[in-house]
């Protein structure tokens, strides 16, 4: 990492020790039962802006109603376009666990960006990804790439059935994995920027 990590607990004085400890605290309660991860301990230079980070990503993560496996495979897509190591290894497994298949989720690794020519979109409509992870991938692609979405790759969402809520659901979560993945590649989070991805087949071990 391009900074130390900082400290696994709160600091026991200086200014605003007690908003610190409390700020610590639930990022740490969201974590449970797991320990603070490389990017929390990244964040923590500046609790305030950790403590917001928690918040914004917790809401998505654990109060939303867009389907996981959809939302997880947005954000591997964002992983695998902006080449955040850390996050596609973070996220995969869990695209994994909320029901995309190994094919679709290689098929979200290996296929061209759509946003980059008529040809790769023809690449995703051939995929083995269903209907639905189609218009994801296209609008993660274009959100992420172009930033500018087009009426017809929004419209597509619409037609898949996906309500308001969800749509809004699945921006923030695209916006803020973007975030996410420039923060970690930036300051090389986990020092994974040297290292590759890894493969479905690795991923697939682990889980078993």
């Amino acid at each position: 990492m391009r900074l130390p990590y900082a400290p696994n607990t709160p600091p026991s004085e200086g200014d605003n020790t007690t908003e610190t400890t409390e700020i610590y605290s639930r990022i740490a309660a969201r974590r449970h039962p797991r320990p603070l991860i490389p990017l929390d301990l990244s964040l923590l230079h500046s609790p305030p802006v950790a403590d917001g980070w928690n918040s914004f990503l917790g809401a998505i993560r654990t109060r939303t109603v867009v389907d996981l496996g959809l939302l997880e495979l947005a954000v591997c897509r964002v992983a695998v376009l902006n080449g955040a190591v850390y996050e596609w290894n973070a996220h995969a497994p869990l695209a994994l666990k909320g029901g995309v298949t190994p094919a679709e989720l290689q098929a979200c690794r290996s296929l061209p960006c759509t946003a980059e020519g008529d040809e790769n979109v023809s690449a995703l409509e051939s995929s083995v990804l269903t209907a639905r992870q189609r218009a994801v991938l296209r609008y993660t692609d274009q959100m992420t790439r172009t930033i500018k979405v087009e009426e017809a790759v929004f419209a597509q969402l619409q037609r898949e059935g996906f309500t308001d809520r969800e749509i809004v659901e699945l921006t923030t979560g695209i916006a803020g994995y973007n975030c996410v993945s420039r923060f970690l590649v930036a300051l090389d989070v986990g020092e994974n920027n040297d290292r590759e991805m890894k493969s479905v087949e690795e991923l697939m071990a682990a889980l078993k």
